[in-house]
C-alpha cells in the first residue's frame, strides 16, 4: 500500500512539474523570444536544432535543480559561462517583455526621442550589466 501512494505521489508531482514547465516555455515562445532569436541570426533551417537544446536545457535545468550536483571543472570558467548565458536569457526576456507591451515605444515618445532608439536599449543593458558586475564584485557602497 505505501509503494501505491509513493507512485502515485511520484505521477502527480511529475505531472505537475510538466504542466508548470510547458507553461513557461509556451510563454516563452507567446511573448516572442524564440522566434525573434531565430529570425534576428537567420537560423530558420536549424529549428529542430533550437527546439532540441530548449528541451534538454529544461530537463537538465530542472535536474540540477533537484540533485544539487556539484559544479566541477574547477568552478569559475563554468560559472562565467553559465552567468553570461543566464544574462543574455534575462535581458532578451526582458526586451521581449517590453516589446510585447511596447513601453520602449511610449517611453520614447514621452522624451521625443526620434532617432537612437537601439541606442537607449543599448544604454539600458550596459547600466544593467554595470549595476550586477559592480554588486556581485563587491564594490558597491565602498
Amino acid at each position: 500500500m505505501m509503494f501505491l501512494k509513493e507512485v502515485f505521489l511520484v505521477f502527480i508531482g511529475l505531472s505537475a512539474g510538466g504542466i508548470i514547465a510547458a507553461g513557461v516555455f509556451a510563454f516563452l515562445a507567446i511573448i516572442g523570444i524564440f522566434p525573434r532569436l531565430i529570425g534576428i541570426t537567420h537560423t530558420k533551417k536549424h529549428i529542430l536544432l533550437y527546439e532540441s537544446f530548449i528541451i534538454l536545457g529544461g530537463v537538465l535545468g530542472n535536474i540540477w535543480d533537484i540533485y544539487e550536483f556539484p559544479i566541477g571543472f574547477g568552478g569559475n570558467p563554468v560559472l562565467g559561462i553559465y552567468g553570461l548565458s543566464a544574462g543574455i536569457f534575462v535581458g532578451i526576456l526582458v526586451m521581449s517583455l517590453a516589446e510585447t507591451l511596447k513601453a520602449l515605444p511610449v517611453m520614447s515618445r514621452r522624451i521625443h526621442l526620434a532617432v537612437g532608439l537601439q541606442y537607449l536599449i543599448l544604454s539600458l543593458g550596459l547600466g544593467k550589466m554595470m549595476g550586477s558586475l559592480l554588486y556581485f564584485t563587491g564594490n558597491l557602497g565602498k
